[in-house]
């Protein structure tokens, strides 16, 4: 520890990523990229992009994406904002809606780095338990000051939550901003958006990291009216004035527009979901509802712990949580069918010595 880190740098407990393994040849279900790679027009328009042009600086607005997003879901190009990935659009949202507040309501189990977001900017959060199936309950997110903030589907859990429930804590909270994180939305869900122009307190935050292929972009975007997306813009413009490279812009636009292939890529990862699923019940594993590109199951007699060492043991790596209420289940991504195959002949060998 450094002498020269401020108070609140000594206080803070970093967000911890899914490991990323250096080794080769493993099957990899542990961060829940997408198995398939992005579409061959993304590849092209990055490509294309790769020119000369590279010495001047983006399009520090990013027009040309926000306007194709808008055209995507029916909105106006006031009511998108971009960012480095969904996680930089949470920072600012944070920066600009909850900052120095208290009651920010979220899931106890839920995406980890909120809490981390809620120490770097001052805000106090009021955890709220999941119920028994691990389900978030509309009835328990009233009476918030900073807001609300949960995805949905949650993570790690692939538990959704319906929009008449959002609709719920969106009428119960009217004065402060419900922040729905959709990072998993497209993996069967509906999305929040069109909710938007009955509700001004609704942000709904995506990433291009899952459905769209594109983790090594960075890409995220907000939904919402535009006095939501102005603050955010006002942040923003106030820390980092070009957030999208020139490439990362094409790349984004480029996704958008293949609306064929994205959605051929999400039938895919839902289809070897729900073949997972059943195979993992068939070695006795419990696994929740899942709408996202992973599954959260438990083993009805062997630790997960257990379980995670040997499937690393043999070359396949699935993450496991050291968390109260959760600590005996694994979180496993959608893979191919090849790596989903492999995963299940090593639980096999485990679970049928």
């Amino acid at each position: 520890m450094s002498k020269f880190w401020s108070e609140n740098t000594k206080r803070l407990q970093p967000y911890v990523p899914g490991e990323q393994p250096k080794f080769s040849n493993l099957v990899k279900l542990n961060t829940n990229e997408n198995p398939f790679a992005p579409s061959p027009l993304v590849l092209q328009a990055m490509h294309d992009v790769v020119n000369g042009d590279l010495r001047l600086y983006p399009d520090p607005n990013a027009d040309n994406f926000k306007q194709t997003v808008a055209d995507y879901y029916g909105l106006q190009k006031s009511q998108v904002f971009v960012g480095n990935g969904s996680d930089e659009v949470l920072a600012h949202a944070f920066a600009a809606f909850f900052q120095g507040k208290q009651q920010l309501l979220m899931p106890d189990i839920s995406y980890s780095f909120y809490p981390v977001y809620c120490q770097l900017y001052d805000v106090k959060p009021r955890v709220i338990p999941l119920d028994a199936q691990f389900a978030i309950n509309s009835a328990d997110y009233t009476g918030a000051v900073a807001g609300v903030i949960f995805p949905n589907p949650n993570a790690p859990t692939g538990c959704i939550l319906p929009l008449a429930m959002i609709e719920k804590i969106l009428q119960a909270n009217p004065d402060c901003v419900v922040l729905v994180d959709e990072a998993y939305i497209d993996f069967g869900g509906v999305s929040a958006v069109k909710l938007i122009a009955d509700y001004p307190n609704l942000l709904v935050v995506q990433t291009l990291s899952k459905s769209r292929s594109l983790a090594g972009m960075r890409v995220g975007l907000a939904l919402g009216q535009a006095a939501l997306i102005e603050g955010l813009e006002r942040v923003k413009n106030s820390f980092n004035s070009y957030p999208l490279d020139r490439v990362a812009q094409a790349a984004a636009i480029a996704a958008f527009k293949d609306d064929g292939y994205f959605r051929s890529t999400c039938k895919k990862v839902i289809d070897n979901r729900i073949w997972l699923t059943k195979q993992l019940r068939q070695l006795g594993f419990e696994v929740l509802p899942s709408y996202a590109n992973f599954v959260f199951a438990c083993h009805v007699e062997k630790a997960a712990e257990e379980i995670a060492v040997f499937l690393r043991q043999h070359g396949v790596v699935v993450r496991h949580f050291q968390q109260a209420r959760i600590d005996n289940f694994l979180r496993i991504s959608i893979g191919t069918v090849e790596q989903q195959q492999r995963l299940i002949t090593v639980l096999k060998e485990l679970l049928m010595k």
